[in-house]
């Protein structure tokens, strides 16, 4: 099952290996649709058809981080379950040297690793429609232009699965994805709006493992362990969040022991001051993206990617532009 589509994305991972600024265009081309419906992260959102996308991000990317490797962790496909068609799922780094500046962001003259997540609906063997997110505060900090307040938890180039087991190349049996998504479901069904009654690490435990992972986007961090998820991040920012609406998801699919979603947005919120940025009544958006590993009937790691970058704009601060070219700097409010 699914072959075919992962056929059609692994060909283009593999033409895009020595692609430079002058040819991704033609890269890109000869696997999408004329038509092919791009979203990408803060400040490149929405674009249609490969000229706009080698344009605003692959080209300016790859002159940027230069001997581009793509290194991936988790490698999966599946059929969507709140839209339509099968979608292919990468996760990992976009790991090169970083030569030139890229969004205003200094460059180093030394490895770099853009940590990444890519959704593409494949249809009669072309791509018709990609999400891809790109941690950018995450390549900020290795730059040094921190663009966030005190992290709750740990910073970090994150691992892939414990396991090892990640690139599912070949096909899984029904049943293992079925049963990650009804993990993945009852975890969400508890979240609601948060709200179930129980004490925070009881109603964790009732879907995640007791050493469960909890890889979060930059800004935020990593955290191990119910225990210290909830103190280091579920715990704060629920505190901080409130008003929260949940708008839904785009793709949700999973196959063998991994699954995950996109949302545009997820859900949106109004907060009480986080990360440093000031408290806000406006209800911001959250675009995130969600990877998780199932160990039995529980879930055991999630691969979390929210573009703060957007969240911050909708709240006035213009992150890019404010820091833009500033080597050794620390967050602080915009006056």
């Amino acid at each position: 099952m699914f072959q075919d589509q992962k056929a059609v994305v692994r060909a283009l991972y593999a033409d895009m290996k020595g692609a430079t600024p002058e040819t991704i265009e033609a890269v890109l081309a000869a696997h999408t649709t004329p038509d092919w419906h791009w979203r990408g992260v803060h400040p490149f959102y929405e674009q249609r058809g490969s000229a706009n996308v080698a344009r605003l991000f692959w080209g300016p990317l790859l002159a940027s981080l230069t001997r581009l490797q793509r290194r991936e962790d988790i490698f999966f496909a599946g059929e969507n379950t709140v839209g339509e068609g099968a979608w292919v799922v990468s996760m990992g780094h976009l790991m090169g040297l970083f030569d030139a500046p890229w969004l205003g962001i200094v460059a180093t003259g030394k490895m770099a690793f853009l940590r990444y997540c890519e959704f593409n609906r494949v249809l009669d063997g072309r791509i018709v429609e990609t999400m891809l997110h790109v941690d950018i505060p995450h390549l900020m900090i290795q730059a040094g232009q921190n663009p966030f307040g005190l992290a709750t938890a740990a910073h970090m180039v994150q691992p892939g699965p414990q396991t090892h087991d990640g690139m599912l190349l070949d096909s899984q049996a029904a049943d293992a994805g079925v049963a990650t998504l009804e993990a993945i479901n009852a975890m969400i069904g508890d979240l609601g709006t948060w709200q179930l009654g129980l004490p925070l690490e009881e109603e964790l435990a009732r879907t995640w493992h007791d050493d469960m992972i909890w890889w979060g986007p930059a800004g935020i961090g990593a955290t191990y362990t119910i225990e210290r998820y909830a103190k280091q991040h579920s715990g704060p920012f629920r505190a901080a969040f409130y008003d929260r609406s949940f708008t839904g998801h785009r793709a949700k699919l999973a196959e063998g022991h991994f699954g995950g979603f996109f949302g545009w947005p997820n859900f949106t919120a109004k907060h009480k001051g986080f990360m440093g940025v000031p408290a806000s009544d406006i209800d911001a958006e959250f675009r995130v993206i969600d990877i998780y590993r199932r160990d039995g009937d529980k879930l055991a790691e999630n691969w979390i990617f929210i573009d703060l970058l957007y969240w911050m704009m909708q709240q006035g601060d213009d992150v890019l532009t404010r820091m833009a070219g500033i080597a050794g700097t620390e967050y602080s409010p915009p006056a």
